[in-house]
């Protein structure tokens, strides 16, 4: 009898990975090789694993989202710009003009009084704006020391005007810290007091009003001609240009 049973080449099939089984050849043969299971497309694409595409209409709105605040930006930057160059806003300008001393007395125990009297010119320079002082502070002062305070009342300062301020100071019995220094320069003939004032002062042209601006204002080296022997004086050398800042 004849055996018609064909011839077996190669290598027995292995089983396939992951519990597959390994798959004959069309023609009887075995693969030498297991049979690679199908595909897993769900793997294959990653389709849990891929970041999700950016949204289009998101990433538009919030182009146009930032376009539209640098837009707002340089628009109210460019209004700004138009009104300053329109208003050009000044400082107002302080001038001492008199400042008188009496009753003036320093005591051994490191005391001192006294009353001082100021006449400033406060000019607004600004031809389109109108200046309100809602508050103002003033101090007398020798050297670092603070001797006597005030509060100057309120008062509105039109365009291109000029106002005369005064300001009465009042020290009884002020504490100073080293009185033979101050005693030193009476004896010279001389002595220097400075005043200094801080204004909270808003800045109205039309219906256009800045918010409250803090106005810091300095005279300096304020030259009273008070002797030893003296309790009353006045400033000696005229009038004094006085700092203004902001």
């Amino acid at each position: 009898m004849t055996d018609h049973t064909p011839p077996v080449t190669g290598y027995p099939a292995q089983p396939a990975p992951n519990g597959y089984p390994a798959q004959p050849a069309p023609n009887g043969y075995a693969y030498p090789y297991a049979v690679q299971p199908p595909p897993n497309h769900a793997t294959y694409f990653n389709v849990a694993g891929n970041p999700p595409y950016p949204n289009p209409q998101r990433t538009t709105f919030l182009r146009r989202l930032f376009v539209a605040f640098i837009g707002c930006i340089i628009i109210i930057g460019t209004i700004i710009f138009i009104m300053w160059l329109v208003l050009r806003p000044q400082s107002p300008q302080f001038q001492l003009e008199t400042l008188t001393l009496a009753n003036f007395n320093v005591t051994s125990n490191s005391m001192i009084s006294g009353n001082w009297n100021a006449g400033l010119t406060v000019r607004n320079p600004n031809s389109k704006i109108t200046l309100y002082y809602d508050h103002i502070e003033a101090a007398v002062f020798y050297r670092s020391n603070s001797i006597a305070v005030t509060t100057l009342p309120p008062f509105v300062q039109g365009k291109k005007n000029e106002t005369s301020v005064r300001a009465t100071f009042v020290s009884l019995s002020e504490y100073f810290n080293d009185p033979d220094e101050i005693n030193r320069d009476r004896a010279d003939g001389t002595v220097d007091f400075n005043l200094r004032m801080v204004a909270r002062v808003r800045f109205k042209a039309g219906a256009w009003w800045t918010r409250r601006r803090i106005l810091r204002i300095h005279c300096p080296n304020l030259s009273v001609n008070v002797s030893v022997s003296s309790t009353a004086g006045a400033l000696t050398g005229g009038s004094k240009h006085c700092r203004v800042g902001m």
